[in-house]
């Protein structure tokens, strides 16, 4: 079966054939770690996971490769104002290495509680220097940078084709938007820095010389080399959210094809935003929400994965507390469900809900239509044995933890009573088994008897 995705590069759908099958390069654009990352910018990560897992699922082999961007990324986009990281250690007293350790670590604690998979490669920008520094060398030998007071910036007039990812009008528009004075020394708006300079009158945590003076590296340059060390001067699928086409991504092209004058990324793929209040998400609105605040309201973090699978990854999401309620409902009543199920290894799935289930992901990652298969599946008079069997391949795409049981503590009333009953069924005596499950059930646990012996959980 053919897979269709969407090449923002293109502008469509096209069948997806990777440069060497059946492996693919896949990068994606991992986090800036200053700061607690926020639900929308997972809802990316869960596309991209949702991408690779379904990849796998068509007989691809991904290598997968995220960055971590612990220097570099200044607080305006356009190469203005002070590095995240530099704010982010000021903001707790700490340094900006201290600051990547502590917010990379809690990223990746998030991924873990989303069922991302890890990547193959997790890169570090700060690990990467040497990298970065010789593929400036590379633009510059070509005349692509020019030296301002206050970095090397690349020139993009001097590569045609820069506007193709985000549009001639969109550039356009930036020319005219640009703001008198930002940097006097720039040729033009949409001109970007490869290296910046060290502030002579403050000190910085993370400088490293290079052959054009002590500084540190443009944000964009970071991902152009990483991605290539790793993957090749060209390779598959580059994946970030729409808020990285204009100047991001972008850069990144005009960067990795400027240098080697080949092809790039075949395939350009973005999620949309997630939407609160009619507004993007982001921290420099001045509130977001993260994980920690779904746990602290009673959410599991699946809960809003399965929330993000409600919506086409080109589609914006919209976040309200009363939709993710309805997603742990809806989570909650898949789960039960699965777990109801009889285990039937010798049951296939249903050609039919099985081939729906694929048809839906085979188009451009259709996750809202791929769930309701799911539920029209359930809904069906399909023997429990081949429900189990569909949906347990489903979940590897899905990944809602559907057969994990819940880590609930009982209390130790409840766990000799689970073990009273236990007994009883060993020793067939039924009426004390049945009265013991009505104790239980007064307390609120629901015990089922399966082939596998007594399972439990709370109502």
């Amino acid at each position: 079966m053919p897979l269709f995705l969407f090449n923002t590069l293109t502008r469509n759908k096209d069948e997806f054939q990777p440069l060497h099958p059946p492996e693919v390069g896949l990068y994606t654009c991992g986090p800036t770690v200053y700061d607690y990352q926020h639900v929308g910018n997972y809802r990316t990560y869960v596309f991209e996971d949702v991408l690779r897992r379904s990849l796998r699922l068509f007989g691809f082999k991904v290598r997968h490769v995220m960055n971590i961007t612990d220097v570099g990324h200044l607080t305006s986009d356009a190469d203005e104002g002070e590095d995240k990281m530099e704010v982010g250690g000021a903001r707790e007293g700490k340094s900006a290495r201290d600051i990547a350790k502590l917010y990379t670590e809690a990223f990746l604690e998030d991924c873990r509680e989303l069922n991302l998979l890890p990547p193959d490669v997790l890169c570090k920008a700060t690990d990467h220097i040497p990298e970065q520094i010789e593929l400036i060398s590379r633009l510059e030998a070509k005349g692509l940078v020019y030296r301002t007071s206050d970095g090397l910036y690349y020139d993009t007039a001097r590569f045609p084709g820069y506007s193709r990812l985000v549009g001639e009008d969109h550039v356009r528009g930036i020319e005219e938007g640009a703001r008198v004075g930002a940097n006097p020394e720039k040729k033009a708006a949409t001109d970007f820095a490869v290296w910046k300079f060290s502030p002579k009158d403050k000190k910085r945590h993370m400088e490293w010389a290079s052959p054009w003076g002590s500084g540190f590296p443009g944000w964009h340059i970071e991902c152009s080399a990483m991605a290539m060390k790793y993957l090749g001067e060209t390779f598959d699928i580059h994946c970030g959210g729409v808020d990285h086409i204009p100047i991001h991504h972008t850069n990144e092209i005009a960067q990795a094809e400027g240098a080697t004058s080949k092809p790039f990324v075949r395939w350009w793929m973005h999620a949309e935003f997630l939407v609160m209040n009619s507004a993007k998400m982001a921290k420099s609105a001045g509130g977001f929400v993260t994980l920690a605040d779904l746990k602290a309201r009673g959410f599991d973090p699946l809960d809003y994965r399965y929330h993000c699978l409600t919506a086409h990854y080109r589609k914006q999401l919209d976040f309200t507390w009363e939709a993710l309620e309805a997603s742990k409902t809806s989570r909650r009543r898949l789960r039960e469900a699965s777990l109801g199920l009889q285990e039937e290894k010798s049951a296939p799935a249903r050609a039919d809900f099985d081939r729906a289930f694929r048809d839906s992901l085979a188009d451009d990652l259709n996750a809202p239509a791929a769930l309701a298969s799911v539920w029209d599946m359930l809904r069906s008079a399909m023997p429990s044995g081949m429900k189990r069997c569909f949906l347990e391949q489903a979940e590897q795409i899905l990944a809602l933890g559907l057969f994990k049981e819940e880590a609930t503590e009982l209390s130790p009333d409840a766990e000799r009573l689970l073990s009273a009953r236990a007994r009883a069924r060993a020793e067939k005596d039924y009426a004390l088994s049945d009265k013991l499950r009505a104790d239980l059930d007064a307390m609120g646990i629901i015990v089922e008897d399966t082939k596998q012996g007594q399972k439990w959980r709370k109502k």
